[in-house]
Formats: C-alpha cells, structure tokens, sequence
C-alpha cells in the first residue's frame, strides 16, 4: 500500500510540472505540498513495516480494497488544498469518482479549475482505470509470489479465463494496450483539432472509460463529428477485452472478433444505437435523421462503456431511449476491460442458462449445459456469474432505495444508483449529461462514493473482506 501511495505521488509531480509549464498556476502548491504528503506517507512502510514473503488470501483482499481507500483518500488532498468548490465531502466524492473511472462530478464549473488541477483529475481516471494495484504489480518483481496473489484477486475471475499469458505476462499485456490505446487517442484527436491539453485528458478518460472532461459543456463544447467519432471507436476499443486486443494487434491470433462474447457486446451496442436513434427521430427530438444517429449512436457507446461523455442532455429525451439506455449502464462492456457494471460477459451467460433452463423444463431429463462458442462453460462459472448479478441488482435496489430516503426524485435516485454502482458517471433527470451531483446531500455523496468503490471492485471484493472470518 505504500508503494501504491508512491505511485499516486509521481502523477501528483508530474501535475506539479503541468503547472510550472502553465506558468504557475494556482494548482502549483496545492499538488507540490500534496506530493510530498502522499510520498511521505507512502514511504513510512518501507521504514517500520518488515517485508514478507508471501500474503494470505485474506490479506491480499485487504491489500487492495485498501489501495482504493488510500488512493482515493490522498487523491482528495490537491482538491482540499486548492478550496474553490471542494468542501471535505465534494473532494471525497470527486477523488473516488475519478479513481473508479464513474466520471460523476460535484463541479459546476469546471473551467475555473487550473490546467493542473485538471490534469490531476484526468490522471486519477488514467490510474484508475488500469488499476491502482495493477500499477504496483508492474513495479514488483516478476518472482514474487505477493505479485502472482495480488493479480489473480485485482483482475476480475472472469477476465482471466480468456488471458492466454503467464500471470507474471498479464500485467504487462494490460499495459501495453492500456498505454498504446491512449496514446493513439492523443494523436487522432490533436489530427482533428483538439489542443494537445485536452486531447491528452481526454485519453486518459476515454480509455479508462472515465468521462472527466476539461470543458463544461463537455464533448458537446467541440461540435465536431470527427472528435465524437474518434471517442466513440476508441470508447468501444477499451470496452473490450484487452488480452484479445493484444494477440488481435500482434498477429497471434483473430479470436477477438470471433469471440461469441466480443460479437455480443456490438450486436448490443448497434441494436441499442439504432433504437435510440430511430426513436430520437421518430418524437421530434432531433430534426433530421443524421443527427438523431449522431447523438444517439455516442450516447449509447458512451453508458454501455461506462464513459459517460455527453454531447447533448439525454435526460430530455423519451422515456422509450432512457429505459434502453438504463440498460446499458447495467450492462456494460466486456471483463478484462476497463469497464465497470455486470459486464457482457456475465450478461451473456445469463441469457444462455436462462434458455438451458427452459429447455430443461421442456425435457427434465436431458443434460443442458451452457455453450458459448462451442465450448461448455463450467457450472461453476456459470453460477457465479448468476449469483454476481443478482447480488449486484440487489446492492443497486438498496442504495437507490436510501437515495430516495434522503428526498431525492425516483428517477434521479434510481439512475443515479446504476450510474454509480456501474461506474457509469450521469444520470437522468436532474442528474443528466449536462448536470452534476452538488446538490445532493453529504449523506447521498457518501453512499454513492461507497457505490462506486463496490463497483470498481466488482463487489464480491468488498464483501469478501468484511464477510470472510478467515
């Protein structure tokens, strides 16, 4: 965890030298003086804590549900200190919203922040996004045994039957996707017109599926199809499998497009865009065809991924698109990605044992096992990813249920519950695209926070580490 810490220090520097390029903006202090808190700190358990061997399952749980609560919690500091419109619940709220990739903000102005209070912001989505222990883990020794540990616990159970690397590999491969897709990124949007600034913060939300923009009015501030494009392709990119993406890049093998799970995720994505768009035109939303399609197509990528970039209010839209949009903050994207919600993974295993079961109901004595792609899918897996959703619809029910406690409208508390437990970001109603959550109260902005964590870490994490006695 101290080594986690000291991670989180260097992006606070590097913001540091953001500020001293920008002329030494009022960001300056706040994250020079936060760097040397967050790397003091990070180094004391080099000093008093005696390094060991190995770890304990149970330990390595603690280890990283702690280096989100620790990373979030010193990630709040540059807020703190640099005031504005951060009271001590709001920087708690807009650190774990950053940290998480959620993208949900307290900020009704985002433009009043210093460019490297910006770029503080962006970078916390960036290391969330890869994960705040899969950057530890690139640091550590290859042999070790904590390493090997602390990976099979932060990489979801899901994602890691479709990795065809050695543990000590996968970290690397999520890496060089990670890095090579936001890279890429920057180049196409400078090429479309963007300022080098925001084509860089804007990567780093988009591939970890984030949503903090440097502008107020958003994606919608450039009014550029070409801009829009670029997110949206690089948006359904980080959505997907990043080991398939790596041995699709490399030559080694074509299963990324082939993957029954991968061609469920698109056919999800232009079923729901069409929907969308076509009923965008159908009620007079939108005049003309081509803009409901536009406007339809990158808001739907934007939920189903988890980004929650905007290029119009969608909570004006009909209640037909809000429900099929619901849908797909739910959803999401695929395991070993940087999406959050179920994921289409678990979404799909759903489906197909809800069909075995009907047609074991139709033949009790037949044997109906799952299928994805001529293959078997283990029982066990199977119920584990059946007792995930229902475990995760439950946890959705619960908050939206103390939400609404707390006099927040039914719509705002039930989208603003899928929004925050899929890592999703906006909401709808008077939580929409174009809105921000400073006007809920402490409490709210406490459970959301809490929300996104058990999201982030795919919820079985979290309750692992208060449920196990062992």
């Amino acid at each position: 965890m101290g080594l986690v810490l000291l991670v989180n220090a260097l992006f606070m520097v590097v913001s540091v030298f953001v500020s001293a390029i920008n002329g030494f903006d009022t960001g300056f202090s706040p994250l020079l003086l936060s760097a040397v808190i967050t790397a003091t700190i990070g180094s004391f358990p080099y000093i008093f804590v005696q390094a060991t061997g190995d770890v304990a399952i149970k330990e390595g749980y603690v280890i990283v549900v702690l280096s989100w609560a620790i990373s979030c919690l010193f990630g709040m500091l540059p807020y703190l200190l640099w005031g504005g419109e951060f009271s001590l619940i709001d920087a708690w709220y807009e650190s774990v919203s950053g940290y998480t990739t959620t993208g949900g903000t307290i900020l009704t102005n985002v433009e009043g922040l210093p460019k490297s209070l910006l770029f503080w912001r962006a970078s916390t989505h960036w290391i969330g996004g890869m994960g705040v222990v899969l950057f530890m883990l690139l640091i550590l020794p290859e042999v070790s045994s904590v390493r090997l540990k602390l990976s099979k616990i932060e990489i979801s159970p899901l994602s890691q039957d479709y990795y065809r690397f050695r543990a000590k590999e996968t970290v690397r491969v999520i890496a060089y996707v990670y890095f090579g897709l936001t890279v890429l990124e920057v180049i196409c949007l400078c090429i479309a017109g963007m300022s080098f600034f925001d084509a860089v913060c804007t990567s780093f939300a988009t591939t970890a599926t984030g949503g903090f923009s440097t502008r107020n009015a958003n994606i919608a501030y450039y009014d550029s199809v070409w801009i829009e494009s670029i997110i949206v392709l690089f948006m359904c990119l980080s959505a997907m499998h990043f080991g398939m993406i790596f041995l699709f890049v490399s030559g080694r093998s074509s299963a990324l497009f082939r993957s029954p799970i991968t061609r469920f995720y698109l056919l999800t994505i232009l079923v729901a865009s069409m929907l969308v768009s076509v009923n965008l035109w159908m009620s007079g939303t939108y005049n003309t065809i081509g803009e409901s399609f536009r406007h339809g197509v990158f808001q739907t990528v934007s939920l189903i991924t988890t980004t929650g970039f905007a290029t119009t209010d969608s909570s004006a839209w009909p209640s037909f698109t809000i429900l099929i949009l619901t849908y797909m903050m739910i959803q999401c994207g695929c395991s070993g990605s940087t999406t959050g919600g179920i994921k289409s993974d678990r979404a799909l295993i759903a489906w197909l044992s809800i069909r075995a079961q009907l047609t074991k109901r139709l033949h009790p004595k037949s044997v109906v096992p799952v299928r994805i792609g001529g293959q078997t899918v283990d029982p066990e897996v199977v119920s584990g990813a059946n007792l995930f959703i229902v475990l995760y619809l439950a946890c959705f029910l619960v908050c939206a249920i103390i939400l609404s406690l707390d006099k927040i409208e039914l719509l705002d508390a039930v989208s603003a519950s899928a929004a925050h437990l899929g890592n999703v970001g906006p909401g709808f109603g008077n939580l929409g695209s174009m809105e921000n959550y400073n006007a809920l109260s402490g409490v709210s902005k406490f459970v959301l926070s809490v929300e996104m964590i058990m999201g982030r870490i795919e919820i079985f994490g979290f309750f692992l580490l208060f449920g196990s006695r062992k």
